[in-house]
């Protein structure tokens, strides 16, 4: 036995613990390494359209060339129509990521997503509603019948799992949730079945695309958005002690029924958001925890970071991808998801690693 510093006995073959510097430095190189990819993301985005124009015109314009600034049909595919799907793809994958994060965090379950919460179901029913009875057939209309219904969906789904004796409880959470999803689903079945026209319009919301985003539909989520955000950031702490297990966050003087009851509250707001833009996206708050996790351990502020700009990441890659696939024509960018989703899902089942800090969370 060897003595460490202090007098105290250490074996010859340990070594010293390492400080909170050297800890965090990987977090600090993943963070710099996705904000990186995210900025060349952008531009790349910025770039490349469903059309045949250039890349090269599309590059001038950005950095101010006279000629490319005159041309209207640079101008509005830059501005008009690529930035708004950019902005709309960065909102979506970080509201998504971190929502899966906290939701995944307060169930204590790895493979938790938003639309446990109902909100994909409840969003569908109320534009199904829209479209049918109350002739909502322009995008903004969509908009706001998918985050009305999606915020709805999740607010009784809440009330429920908010009563009782065992108020809160993730069990209770799930359960409230996969019921009204379910009846949701059957009530929008039911009313798709007499309506052709809707089923149509319908059909094209559900699939998951940016298509047709205006900046003018990302404006008034973003209050919303960042609500959500700020309660998530507020949220870490608790739910870091609540990753103890109920018992042990108590003894640290937390409310775990509470707590869920707040963290659901943003995910209702975070997840709203994203389905009423994009419409139904699967996997991706699924996924981005998990790589989260991989990185960062049980430091749950780190997490939700990490977890909201890998999402922002994979679906800005998503979205230019879905672009060029089948051009000229698009791809629904959730069908580009799940065909990465699915197969990483079961990769993630079998890797030890990730299953480990899924389990841990």
């Amino acid at each position: 036995m060897l003595l460490a510093q202090g007098g105290r006995p250490r074996s010859a073959g340990s070594r010293p613990s390492e400080g909170p510097s050297a800890q965090g430095r990987p977090i600090a190189w993943a963070t710099t390494g996705l904000l990186v990819l995210l900025a060349a993301l952008v531009l790349l985005s910025l770039l490349i359209g469903t059309g045949e124009s250039a890349v090269g015109r599309a590059w001038d314009f950005l950095v101010g060339d006279p000629a490319a600034r005159a041309d209207a049909q640079v101008r509005l595919a830059v501005m008009d129509v690529r930035l708004p799907r950019t902005l709309a793809a960065l909102l979506v994958g970080t509201c998504l990521g971190a929502a899966g994060c906290l939701l995944q965090a307060a169930t204590r379950n790895p493979l938790a997503e938003t639309g446990l919460l109902g909100v994909n179901s409840g969003a569908a029913f109320a534009v199904v509603l829209g479209l049918t009875f109350f002739g909502a057939d322009s995008p903004q209309a969509l908009l706001a019948w998918a985050l009305v219904g999606g915020m709805g969906a999740s607010a009784v789904v809440l009330l429920f799992a908010g009563s009782g004796r065992t108020a809160g409880s993730p069990l209770r959470l799930v359960l409230a949730g996969s019921a009204l999803g379910a009846t949701f689903h059957g009530c929008t079945s039911y009313v798709l079945l007499g309506t052709r026209s809707t089923f149509d319009t319908y059909r094209y919301w559900t699939i998951g695309s940016l298509a047709g985003v205006e900046i003018s539909d990302l404006a008034p989520l973003l209050p919303l958005v960042a609500l959500g955000l700020l309660v998530a950031l507020g949220s870490a702490r608790p739910l870091s002690a609540l990753g103890l297990g109920d018992d042990g966050a108590r003894s640290l003087g937390h409310h775990p029924g509470r707590i869920r009851l707040v963290v659901a509250g943003a995910v209702t707001l975070l997840a709203g958001c994203a389905v009423a833009v994009a419409g139904p996206i699967a996997f991706l708050g699924l996924l981005a925890p998990y790589a989260a996790r991989a990185l960062t351990g049980p430091r749950m502020t780190a997490q939700l970071a990490l977890s909201a700009l890998i999402a922002a990441d994979i679906m800005l890659l998503a979205d230019i991808l879905a672009r060029i696939v089948i051009r000229p024509w698009e791809t629904p960018v959730s069908v580009l998801l799940a065909f990465v989703g699915g197969p990483l899902l079961v990769w993630i089942a079998r890797s030890s690693r990730l299953s480990t800090a899924g389990a841990e969370a």
